[in-house]
């Protein structure tokens, strides 16, 4: 599969006053568009951030995890 179809999903979690991702399943978009998600864990805040899927080698000395995390899980300023 295409890794431009891929995606991660992470649960937020608050831990020590920040924001936290906790890996919980994947997704991908198959040919018709529908995006399929499959989680090994439910979030107890009921909220999911699926991002794309970076492979490591794009980016070396971070992992996909910590990459995915801190772009997607930095609180909107209001």
């Amino acid at each position: 599969m295409e890794a431009s179809r891929m995606k991660i999903v992470y649960a937020a979690a608050e831990r020590a006053g920040r924001r936290s991702p906790s890996r919980v399943g994947i997704a991908f978009v198959d040919g018709t568009g529908v995006l399929h998600v499959k989680l090994e864990a439910l979030p107890v805040s009921g909220e999911l951030r699926i991002v794309d899927y970076t492979p490591a080698a794009e980016a070396p000395g971070a992992s996909v995890q910590q990459r995915a995390g801190q772009r997607e899980l930095v609180a909107p300023s209001e």
